[in-house]
């Protein structure tokens, strides 16, 4: 569960820390005081994208942190081992983001940084949110089959997994199919192309010589003139026969001559001598090879011509076919493919067409079984999902989860399913879109979620203003099912209906106020004294009466008791 929340530099929050409990935590506040921003903050915390925007003006980056108590960690164990995290005896998560103004934001867990696919992977385990934006997904029929397939079990996911790999295969083989199925003039100057291409890549013969050794040779012998002329001047410089400009090889000799007379005065001299004498010794070596080099070069006019001539056709062949060889023969290969399969047109086209009859087949025969666990699946549903909505005052609801078949494979199967729903008797099921109200869906959405809670393992689950479009009785049934839930689950619940707030376990208030000319938010835990004055708020908006504390301090003992029976 979410055991602690900071946030820092946030938008108007500027150091914030709220301490969440077990069960049901309620939050509220008036509008605009910071809630959507709390929701907001948590869901990026979770892996949602951040943006620079949300740093407060004049900081230079933004801190949020969840602090998590692992209860199950054999649950979230095996993905925390497959990314290296470590976690502590305790089974704490730490899981922080940085969002910084003049550089990208970093996402940690436990103190090791994350990539955002590797984040969302770890706490889709961990927390569910509902916010306002699920009652768009809920309308939207292509969300529909994702919701029947999150209740499956091991099989159902075996058998999309399977689906995915058949479909892809099948996919590939109908675009070879395609690719085959062209006329016979435009599969004829096709051949001719490719015929033309490799036998331009094959008959120039290709060598490793060709990637960076014929040029290393063209630039010496394009340049053989001034090597030969800078050859010359060292040669002279080393061993020349002016008498007045004495070379290299009589300075080195007086010096050795030298040093023979000093050695004889100072015994330390002798290794100078010696060493002197070695590098003489392999100077003079040094200097016959450059000679020997120096006496055999010469301008091969015939070989330079070739060069240059290898070198534009390496070059025309990289400007049309690859920057380097290996590209250049991958292309040759991937033609000369291409090429087979149209120089044997009608063995390729019956063994591709045979592949894909066998590929449907199969796709046909595990559509199937998928078809069937998901029709399973939703007849159960239907049943939870009517049970649920009558609960929360719906009772006259009918529901329905309809199939289609679709026109051909998809990577999903061979469904389209689509929720039919009517709201009141003699009426004819028609899709959600079309029928249903804000209170409604709120219902319908808090209904799916109830069933799923009772079905994953997500411990934490964040309702964010759940109570829109409903009041009065139904707003009761509903913070009564919020609490069943909280039962089982840790419940954090943005509200603003008094008879949701009064079934808290844990009741924050957040306020919005300002110091030194600068808006800011705090959020407080409340004391039970302070919870009547919340909820009397909630009652009867800023004047307070003894009438409406009263009420409050009833709604809360009443719903002690309902909480009891729960």
């Amino acid at each position: 569960m979410l055991v602690e929340l900071s946030i820092k530099n946030f938008a108007i929050i500027e150091d914030l820390k709220i301490n969440f409990t077990k069960g049901l935590n309620i939050i509220t506040g008036e509008t605009g005081s910071g809630k959507s921003i709390l929701i907001e903050a948590i869901g990026i915390i979770l892996g949602s994208r951040s943006s620079r925007d949300f740093i407060q003006s004049g900081k230079e980056k933004a801190l949020l942190e969840g602090v998590f108590h692992i209860e199950n960690p054999s649950v979230i164990r095996p993905i925390l081992n497959e990314y290296s995290i470590d976690m502590d005896e305790d089974n704490i998560l730490i899981i922080s983001k940085e969002i910084y103004l003049n550089g990208p934001s970093l996402s940690r867990v436990n103190g090791r940084s994350i990539t955002l696919t590797m984040l969302k992977n770890i706490t889709t385990k961990l927390v569910d949110i509902f916010g306002q934006h699920e009652h768009q997904s809920l309308l939207d029929s292509s969300n529909h089959q994702l919701l029947v397939d999150s209740f499956g079990d091991k099989e159902l996911f075996e058998l999309k997994f399977q689906i995915k790999n058949y479909y892809e295969e099948w996919s590939n083989e109908k675009n070879k199919l395609k690719n085959l199925s062209i006329s016979g003039s435009e599969r004829d100057r096709e051949i001719d192309i490719l015929k033309f291409q490799i036998e331009e890549i094959v008959d120039i013969e290709l060598t490793p010589d060709d990637e960076s050794n014929i040029e290393i040779e063209y630039k010496k012998l394009s340049n053989i003139e001034e090597i030969t002329k800078l050859m010359e001047e060292t040669l002279l410089c080393i061993n020349n026969e002016n008498f007045d400009s004495p070379n290299i090889s009589t300075l080195i000799n007086r010096s050795i001559s030298a040093m023979n007379s000093a050695k004889k005065l100072d015994e330390e001299i002798i290794d100078f001598y010696k060493r002197l004498v070695d590098i003489n010794y392999e100077f003079q070596d040094l200097y016959r090879e450059m000679q020997k080099y120096f006496e055999n070069i010469f301008i091969d006019s015939e070989r330079l011509s070739f060069l240059y001539e290898r070198i534009n056709m390496v070059n025309k062949l990289k400007k049309k076919y690859g920057n380097t060889l290996d590209e250049i023969l991958a292309f040759k290969d991937k033609s000369q493919e291409r090429l087979d399969e149209l120089l044997n047109f009608e063995k390729e086209f019956e063994q591709t067409n045979a592949k894909i009859i066998e590929l449907e087949k199969k796709l046909k025969l595990i559509s199937e079984k998928l078809t069937e666990k998901r029709k399973i699946i939703s007849r159960k549903l239907e049943t939870d999902i009517k049970d649920e909505l009558r609960f929360l005052g719906m009772t006259k609801i009918d529901f329905k989860v309809n199939f289609e078949k679709t026109s051909t494979f998809t990577s999903e199967g061979a469904d389209k399913i689509e929720f039919l729903i009517s709201t009141n008797l003699g009426e004819d099921l028609k899709p959600l879109s079309k029928i249903v109200s804000g209170g409604e869906m709120s219902r319908i959405m808090l209904a799916f979620k109830s069933i799923l809670a009772f079905s994953d393992n997500i411990p934490t689950m964040i309702f964010d203003e759940i109570d829109t479009g409903i009041s009065g009785r139904t707003a009761q049934i509903v913070g009564e099912k919020i609490h069943q839930i909280s039962n089982n689950h840790q419940v954090i619940c943005i509200s603003h209906l008094p008879q949701i707030t009064a079934l808290a376990d844990s009741h924050f208030v957040i306020n919005k106020i300002t110091l030194e000319n600068k808006t800011r938010t705090i959020v407080n835990k409340l004391s039970d004294e302070d919870r009547v004055k919340e909820m009397a708020r909630l009652l009867g908006g800023i004047d307070l009466t003894d009438t409406t504390l009263k009420h409050a301090y009833e709604m809360i003992e009443m719903s002690k008791k309902i909480k009891r029976s729960n």
